[in-house]
């Protein structure tokens, strides 16, 4: 006759079972946190919080003084990846997080364009860096590098307001490829593990064309340099409309858009980036636009952006150079500039059209002789902003007339 066990075995055995399992449970648990949090953590600069510290309870190298409390727990978890990989990756761990080659999440989150190859996720997102400007879809930043390179411009496109990671990649590959004098090339593209979108650009310290109109500079009122910037930004809205084999529209042209470097040449920045934004952010982009005044009448949505579209804000551009600016402490436009054409329109009927140019710029068309050019000028740009989309000039002809006005 078989024995049977004593009925106290069967609790003493599953107490034994539970006591190897639950320690397991608890180091997969403590891993899968680990996978989640190491993407968000690396690259954190400790340094931001302890800033905001009182000086008596901030120590100097905050992060190396506590890296060696935490650095065994890291390396003995990275020791058991082998082992528990597997297991995080069937739950879904990787996969939500993001998790591959990289400490920062893909090993594609950071895709390269010429002129970044330098660049690494680490040394993006640990530059030192200061706001420029805020949007309702992104702001931009002015960032330091770290390893001795020239300041960069980054763009952080806020989640909310952009496609899907795989929609932005494709979009930004797009733009990546762009190349020429007058456009401002995108160095890289990251894509974080929340979603969140990061456009890298060249920085240029002369800043941007509404800040050299506004601030009362004198060679803003110069002829022959207003006709070398308008020259410029046509050549780079050109490449964009004809010298691509698929053509971009710009979609947001305006002067706080259109950056200068030290030989007075135009770059513009910021085309195509309404590819990136789902439609609710190209919306808000299109309304700010049009708060500003370049938005062209005929535009409902940002989606709706054509070639006539953006040669109606270029317009707005070029009578901006003409008008006579009044100082301004911000970028919010004076009252007048919100309706430029119209009001340049109600001056010529008028016939007070002086009024609206600057008293310096006419003065020395008078001087020099160059006032039917500057009429010429006024003519062309208030052609661009015509109502109707179809009686507005392609950038081709608007390039041929500019050249021949600046001779």
């Amino acid at each position: 006759m078989a024995e049977t066990a004593p009925p106290g075995d069967e609790p003493e055995a599953k107490g034994r079972s539970n006591s190897i399992l639950l320690p397991i449970l608890g180091i997969l648990l403590v891993y899968l946190l680990y996978r989640y949090l190491r993407p968000r953590l690396r690259g954190l600069r400790l340094d931001r919080f302890t800033s905001r510290l009182p000086a008596c309870l901030r120590r100097s190298r905050t992060a190396n003084t506590m890296l060696p409390y935490f650095a065994p727990i890291a390396d003995r978890l990275g020791a058991l990846q082998p082992y528990l990989a597997p297991i995080a990756d069937r739950l879904g761990v990787g996969a939500q997080s993001g998790v591959g080659a990289g400490a920062y999440g893909r090993a594609d989150a950071l895709v390269k364009f010429p002129g970044g190859e330098a660049l690494s996720v680490a040394a993006i997102l640990e530059a030192p860096g200061e706001v420029v400007a805020k949007s309702s879809h992104s702001t931009l930043y002015r960032a330091a590098m770290r390893s001795g390179e020239a300041a960069v411009l980054l763009r952080f496109v806020r989640p909310a307001c952009a496609l899907s990671s795989d929609e932005a990649s494709a979009a930004a590959r797009r733009i990546g490829v762009v190349s020429h004098p007058n456009i401002v090339p995108l160095r890289a593209f990251y894509v974080g593990p929340r979603g969140e979108k990061l456009l890298v650009y060249p920085f240029y310290a002369a800043g941007s064309l509404w800040r050299f109109l506004q601030e009362g500079i004198v060679d803003s009122q110069r002829w022959n340099i207003i006709c070398k910037l308008s020259i410029s930004i046509v050549k780079g809205l050109d490449y964009l409309h004809t010298g691509l084999e698929k053509p971009i529209i710009h979609g947001n042209i305006k002067t706080n858009n259109i950056l200068l470097d030290a030989n007075y040449e135009c770059k513009i920045s910021d085309f195509g980036l309404y590819l990136l934004l789902n439609p609710a952010g190209a919306q808000e982009m299109l309304e700010a636009s049009a708060a500003q005044g370049y938005k062209a009448p005929e535009l409902i949505k940002m989606r709706d952006a054509t070639r006539e579209s953006d040669i109606y804000s270029l317009g707005v551009v070029l009578l901006e150079m003409l008008a006579q600016k009044e100082s301004a402490k911000d970028n919010t436009p004076n009252p007048r500039d919100i309706l430029l054409p119209v009001s340049f329109k109600n001056l010529v009927l008028e016939r007070k059209i002086s009024d609206a140019f600057s008293s310096d710029l006419v003065r020395q068309s008078k001087k020099s002789g160059k006032e039917k050019n500057l009429n010429a000028f006024f003519e062309l740009a208030t052609a661009c902003c015509s109502p109707s989309p179809s009686l507005r000039p392609n950038t081709k002809y608007i390039l041929k007339r500019l050249e021949e006005i600046a001779k």
